[in-house]
């Protein structure tokens, strides 16, 4: 079986949800700060993203891999081209967010877990009171995954670069290994970026 066969098998299959309940934890007030602005500047342009060789080679790579989640070459395009931005944008690998919002919510735009979690990335409500406005919906693409981004840095940070650590603190899990290695799994067997093998444009897929 071919690597990207076994990859379409696995988006095809249920995903095992785990989703996310972050714990409430009071912010030192240098650190709501860095999150209050982290969460407040405004995305790029997406033709500013495009234009980046690397990053569109990226982006015809992963696209080939979810079509079979997301079906519409557009907004497959835009999903994935907001997802690396605001992953790298907060010092995180875009692959490891890809397996977070597939533990987390199966790719569900409107996913609600029972503890309250929002969209792709799970956030709690909370969230919004503590570094964000009111104004911000948990369920917009771009203000779900700005907000999961700067939580799971904040975890890692307080962590120490420990992915285990902060993964199991972002689920609200900590200490347990069931959805940390369920992230690793999918980081390592569906979204593994190899730049050297993309097609030649993102219509290919």
């Amino acid at each position: 079986m071919s690597r990207l066969t076994g990859i379409a098998l696995s988006l095809l299959l249920p995903f095992s949800v785990q989703a996310g309940d972050q714990r409430y934890e009071p912010l030192a007030a240098s650190t709501r700060t860095v999150m209050q602005k982290a969460v407040s500047d405004q995305a790029i342009p997406a033709r500013e993203f495009i234009v980046k060789a690397e990053n569109k080679q990226w982006l015809i790579t992963m696209s080939s891999q979810l079509k079979t989640i997301i079906s519409d070459p557009q907004e497959r395009n835009d999903f994935l081209s907001t997802v690396h931005y605001e992953a790298t944008r907060a010092g995180l690998d875009p692959q490891l967010v890809l397996s977070v919002i597939q533990v987390e919510s199966g790719f569900k735009k409107y996913a609600v877990s029972e503890a309250g979690a929002h969209g792709y990335m799970q956030v709690m409500p909370f969230w919004i009171e503590t570094i964000g406005s009111n104004e911000h919906n948990l369920f917009h693409l771009r203000v779900n995954l700005r907000y999961g981004c700067t939580i799971l840095r904040h975890y890692l940070d307080i962590e120490k670069g420990d992915y285990f650590r902060a993964l199991g603190r972002y689920n609200g899990s900590l200490g347990q290994a069931t959805y940390p290695q369920q992230v690793f799994n999918a980081w390592r067997d569906t979204w593994t970026y190899h730049a050297a093998t993309e097609p030649d444009s993102v219509n290919d897929y």
